[in-house]
């Protein structure tokens, strides 16, 4: 069975940060890409970050250029998304995804096969 499991979401204020990771287990995503999602009530899924398979590209959504990083660790199986001066438009439940085998990161969402379950980043004024 394939998980993905994000953790340290959490309560911030205006200004902070927030480091998310997504630890995967089942099988190895070394060769695949994947990325951050967030999503709000009442809103469409947003692409937030994506990493190719080695890391050595990314791609961000223009509201977190500069202040959101995304990274990998293959031998640990995990990615993750550093989240700095974040502001109260981040609140969100961000999910991670992993294409199932293509190395390229993508920003639509059905390009991706597995997803986690989301955790929470409140960001207060």
């Amino acid at each position: 069975q394939v998980l993905l499991v994000e953790s340290g979401g959490g309560l911030v204020q205006a200004g902070g940060s927030l480091r998310l990771s997504c630890a995967a287990s089942g099988r190895t995503f070394s060769s695949s890409a994947m990325a951050w999602f967030r999503q709000t009530p009442g809103k469409e899924r947003e692409f937030v970050a994506a990493i190719n398979w080695s890391g050595a590209a990314t791609d961000y959504v223009d509201s977190v250029k500069g202040r959101f990083t995304i990274a990998r660790d293959n031998a640990k199986n995990t990615v993750y998304l550093q989240m700095n001066s974040l502001k109260p438009e981040d609140t969100a439940v961000y999910y991670c995804a992993a294409r199932g085998t293509a190395p390229r990161g993508v920003r639509t969402g059905s390009a991706y096969d597995y997803w986690g379950q989301g955790t929470q980043v409140t960001v207060s004024s």
